[in-house]
């Protein structure tokens, strides 16, 4: 996993969103300085001058599929097409937003783009021509937030801060059926299951709701019994079973299909819990906590294993266990990482050391051979689970805080979350970029997975929605799911792929249908 280059610099502010080329030769980046750059992955260095013909803050970018152009969004109202290979802009601005344009988009043809705004509406556009494909979509009473075709192209779904999801045809732009109301506060997200026949969508009402694609009712109520907000969740290894975490120190297990607590809290944290996962076996449970400690559960008695394990400094925000069960990796604010024997307890070797700001995630790659981590101070690093020394320099591109990591089940990927609101792939062996940042999420992405298949990944977000997305092309799936009223703090697909469990700070768990 090493990075190519140094960091790539060239742009006078904050750089708002980055792709790659469908080919991975170029990254395209846009910025507060109201450029867009096209920069030379192998080399690190610009390909020519920045691309200067927006007048305000680039909020979007995005390769078209077939690499030849790019489109570009922004505070300036406008989109403009460029081609890729020259730099220069492809016809005249797309013009028709009265506001800035949030949110851009190819179709997975490359035929459309679609573009929501802060005016309230939805446009498609007509990517060869550059005019717009039909009127503007309206409906929405406030700024919308997501667009998001359907995994067929058929349909888009839309998302506002109007707390109501809408689902449009994607040829005629008419409604079909009523907006999706439930929520009680505004929408910042909208996914498609895989085969389109959900949606699910995240809120600032802080819940997740999963909706029935076709008839537009909610799917299920939400999992409560946590007195605190719920930081962590994941599904036992035979999708039977659910944990939770929480901010009220406790642990709790659910039936995965009635959705009802089993047995009484796990209680033995004196602060928050703040990730869990289950062993491989699903024989135990093993919680990081705001107490700064470690600690290992029998599923069966609710009972603690042993003692505590002690050595960070701070809290410990996540925790991981090793594929083949032998190990636990745990990260915490103290800067370090830590590897722990499943078995005893006892530390393995000395804490891992390089980040520059407090671990926010540890994840173990599918063959326990390697560790990656996040942080706050805006790198990913890979690290040799046996010397337990970085493989290579830092992955830097994320703008703000990598707030949560995955591998891809075969173990060729790594899928980084940021509180800059963009997900990144990666190549676990090259450390470059894997096509453009999912874009679609409006606060920080908290918590991001694989689905087991390795076809879908899933994301949950500050901006209370979760989305789900094609791991292939990297396109929204569907709406956000919507429906809690709290913070996405984690979402984890079920064994099976059929459903989705999200946490959240509103104190509850929600159960979705993946599909």
């Amino acid at each position: 996993g090493t990075p190519v280059g140094e960091p790539l610099r060239g742009h006078t502010a904050a750089v708002t969103s980055v792709a790659y080329s469908p080919n991975g030769r170029y990254i395209v980046s846009g910025s507060f300085d109201q450029t867009v750059r096209i920069w030379d992955t192998t080399t690190g260095t610009p390909i020519d001058d920045p691309l200067k013909e927006h007048t305000g803050t680039v909020w979007s970018v995005a390769y078209s599929p077939n690499g030849r152009n790019i489109v570009s969004g922004s505070e300036d109202n406008t989109i403009l097409i460029w081609d890729a290979a020259t730099g220069a802009a492809v016809g005249e601005p797309l013009r028709g937003h009265t506001e800035p344009v949030t949110s851009v988009a190819y179709s997975p043809d490359g035929r459309n783009i679609v573009s929501g705004s802060a005016d309230n509406t939805i446009r498609i556009w007509d990517a060869a021509a550059g005019v717009p494909a039909s009127q503007p979509w309206t409906g929405h009473t406030l700024r919308v937030t997501s667009v998001t075709y359907s995994p067929d192209s058929q349909k888009i779904a839309s998302c506002s801060w109007d707390r109501t999801i809408r689902i449009w045809n994607a040829a005629t732009g008419t409604p079909i059926g009523e907006p999706l109301n439930g929520h009680t506060d505004s929408i910042y997200s909208v996914a498609y299951s895989p085969d389109g026949q959900s949606i699910i969508s995240g809120s600032s009402d802080d819940t997740i709701r999963i909706w029935n694609a076709a008839t537009g009712t909610p799917i299920a109520e939400p999992l409560t019994g946590h007195s605190r907000s719920v930081r962590s969740v994941a599904y036992s290894p035979d999708g039977r079973t659910i944990i939770s975490g929480a901010g009220d120190k406790t642990i709790r297990l659910w039936d995965a299909v009635t959705r009802v607590s089993i047995g009484g809290p796990l209680k033995g944290h004196t602060e928050y819990v703040a990730g869990i996962a289950y062993s491989p076996d699903g024989r135990n449970i093993v919680s990081g906590s705001g107490d700064n400690t470690i600690r290992i559960w029998d599923v069966v008695t609710g009972e603690p294993v042993g003692e505590p394990l002690k050595g960070h400094t701070q809290i410990v925000t996540s925790v991981a266990y090793s594929p083949d069960g032998l190990n636990i990796a745990s990260g915490s604010w103290d800067e370090t990482i830590r590897i722990w024997d499943a078995m005893t307890g006892k530390p393995i070797g000395e804490p891992l050391k390089g980040h520059l700001g407090r671990i926010t995630s540890v994840v173990y790659s599918p063959d326990s051979r390697h560790i990656v981590s996040g942080s706050s101070d805006k790198t990913i690093r890979i690290w040799d689970t046996a010397t337990g020394v970085p493989v290579s320099e830092p992955l830097d591109a994320h703008l703000n805080d990598v707030t949560s990591l995955a591998y891809s089940p075969d173990g060729r990927h790594i899928l980084s979350g940021s509180s800059d609101t963009t997900i990144q792939m990666w190549d676990a062996a090259t450390g470059e970029l894997v096509g453009e940042p999912l874009r679609g999420h409006i606060g920080g992405v908290i918590s991001i997975g694989y689905s087991p298949d390795g076809r879908n990944i899933v994301s949950g977000s500050f901006d209370e929605t979760i989305r789900i997305w094609d791991a292939a092309t990297g396109a929204p799936v569907g709406d956000p799911l919507k429906g809690h009223s709290g913070w996405i703090t984690g979402v984890v697909y079920s064994p099976d792929c059929q459903h989705i469990v999200s946490t959240s700070f509103d104190q509850t768990t929600r159960v979705w249908d993946a599909k």
